[in-house]
């Protein structure tokens, strides 16, 4: 058995958390852990570490490399699958079982399961027993986890439950987000599981329903390999569930109630923290009622008779939303896309495939001060800048640096003045993570001046 972790999307449902550079499935919500590694270590309960893959863009390719490193120091890069093109499930799908079989050389009946990066779980040891039934008893059926509702939610999807068999029960019909009073009926009915986006077959039965229901998907899927890719922007973006699910008779649902939610929203969010007592003290909220504060810098937030308010900062953008109105974001991420403002894509921290940096000071005349963090073993690429000089100051860990013509290993303390039109580079031989302090100087400092000679992650000039 194997698993694909699907974690390609960049949704601004969690702005200005989730960010284009930064999406929600790398944030650290309610645990020490992003929402993939915690998604990755929860299917580990299942099958080995080896056996889970993960399908992303080429731009959050090492996001996913690096974060799944900390928690899997084995990781192999083999098990990541990079999109040619971002096109919905459906496509990403194909792509994860044209590689699976094609690349890994998995058995066409080996079962299969899919599930997205960037969901909570409450009760981890029930959803892996779930998945544990579901993959060994799935059979010759397109299988999805169905969640038992707990109230009559209208953000999520619907399915219809028929008779049941066995170990599952086979789904009547697909139900797209309902209004309040359609899916108060369905909750109160008791004959609707929420759809969680999570789906189990091999390859032989996929194919087969791709050929009945998705002929389009299946011819692409019959091209080699090569030409598979270089094709692959011709397909149109279309989820799994219009391509296959809802269309086909041997879909079946594995009904449980393992505590989930897709992280929707901030009101989502809110009620996250509040089962899980996730109360940070530091924020003072006087005179003040339902009112949930987070704040990614760890400044305070204080609040002076204010009631039914989220308020979220993240290091360059303070939001405030009344509770309730979340699925409005989209109006702020629609404005600020049309403005071309660079909040909507972008943090101040920055991440890299070598590792992240902060913008601590910009002075875009004159001056700019970054904090640089490099991972074990990374290096940035060897480089000049022609309009700006750098000095660099090691904070944390042991610098390996290439400046101009001589090549020295930086400590603690430690530092080196690299001027305009200079050759450098900068490396951590170390095992633990290298923390610079970087400040330019000159007329033009954006991150466009910049000539690459050497790099480690296919970057060159």
């Amino acid at each position: 058995m194997h698993a694909v972790i699907l974690c390609g999307g960049s949704g601004t449902r969690l702005w200005p958390l989730s960010r284009k550079n930064f999406p929600k499935q790398f944030l650290k919500l309610y645990s020490d852990k992003s929402l993939l590694q915690e998604t990755f270590l929860r299917m580990c309960r299942v099958m080995k570490a080896g056996d889970v893959y993960f399908v992303t863009n080429q731009e959050n390719y090492f996001n996913v490399f690096n974060q799944i490193r900390e928690v899997y120091p084995e990781m192999d890069k083999r098990q990541i699958i990079i999109e040619p093109a971002s096109l919905n499930t459906a496509p990403a799908i194909l792509l994860a079982v044209k590689y699976l079989s094609t690349c890994a050389k998995i058995g066409e009946r080996d079962p299969l399961i899919f599930l997205p990066a960037d969901h909570y779980i409450g009760k981890p040891e029930e959803f892996a027993e779930t998945v544990k039934i579901a993959l060994e008893s799935v059979g010759d059926n397109i299988g999805t986890i169905g969640i038992t509702p707990t109230a009559p939610v209208t953000g999520f999807g619907y399915i219809e439950k028929g008779t049941k068999k066995g170990a599952y029960i086979a789904a009547k019909s697909f139900k797209e987000k309902p209004d309040l009073v359609t899916a108060e009926k369905y909750f109160a009915s008791g004959k609707y599981v929420w759809n969680g986006g999570i789906y189990l077959f091999n390859a032989e039965t996929f194919l087969g329903e791709l050929k009945k229901y998705a002929p389009k998907l299946f011819a692409h899927y019959r091209k080699p390999y090569e030409e598979f890719l270089e094709d692959f922007d011709q397909l149109d973006p279309e989820p799994i569930d219009t391509a296959i699910s809802e269309k086909s008779d041997r879909v079946v649902i594995f009904e449980s109630d393992f505590d989930w939610s897709d992280i929707g929203s901030f009101d989502v969010l809110l009620e996250i923290a509040k089962k899980n007592n996730l109360v940070d003290t530091k924020h003072v909220f006087m005179d003040s009622d339902n009112v949930f504060a987070h704040s990614e810098s760890g400044k305070m937030i204080a609040t002076l008779g204010i009631d039914d308010a989220i308020i979220v900062e993240s290091n360059d953008v303070v939001f405030v939303q009344k509770r309730g109105r979340s699925e409005d974001v989209k109006k702020i991420v629609n404005y600020l896309k049309e403005n071309k403002r660079k909040e909507v894509d972008h943090n101040i921290i920055v991440y890299r495939p070598w590792g992240k940096y902060e913008v601590l000071i910009d002075n875009p005349a004159s001056h700019k001060v970054k904090k640089i963090t490099v991972f074990p073993g990374a290096s940035l690429s060897l480089q000049s800048h022609e309009r700006r000089s750098e000095h660099w100051v090691v904070v944390k860990g042991t610098a390996s640096v290439i400046n101009g013509e001589n090549p020295m290993i930086l400590h603690e303390n430690e530092s080196t003045y690299i001027p305009a039109k200079a050759l450098h580079r900068l490396s951590n031989p170390g095992k633990e993570n290298l923390e610079i302090i970087e400040v330019q100087t000159g007329n033009y400092l954006e991150e466009d001046d910049i000539a690459r000679y050497k790099d480690d992650y296919g970057r060159l000039s």
